[in-house]
């Protein structure tokens, strides 16, 4: 697995992960019972917490990706060449 192809697949499991966890733990101004500031939605969050979702985000990434290198190290799955030309 080279070096460029490595960080994309874990650029993609990254924002797919973000987005798993994005709601998680989330309460809308209307949920939490609380008069939301002029012009904001009430179905916006209250405290989104985005510095521990990508936190959280980055180790369950780190995780997945371990697994997909040790899948392609140790062959438990086969992935044939890529050619080009």
């Amino acid at each position: 697995m080279g070096l460029v192809f490595t960080i994309s697949v874990y650029l993609v499991v990254w924002w797919t992960v973000l987005f798993a966890v994005l709601p998680i733990g989330v309460q809308s101004y209307h949920e939490a019972g609380i008069e939301p500031p002029r012009g904001a939605d009430p179905g916006a969050p209250v405290n989104p917490n985005l510095k521990k979702k990508f936190f959280t985000t980055t180790w369950i990434s780190a995780v997945i990706m371990l697994f997909i290198w040790c899948a392609y190290t140790f062959h438990w799955v086969h992935l044939p060449p890529l050619r080009v030309g």
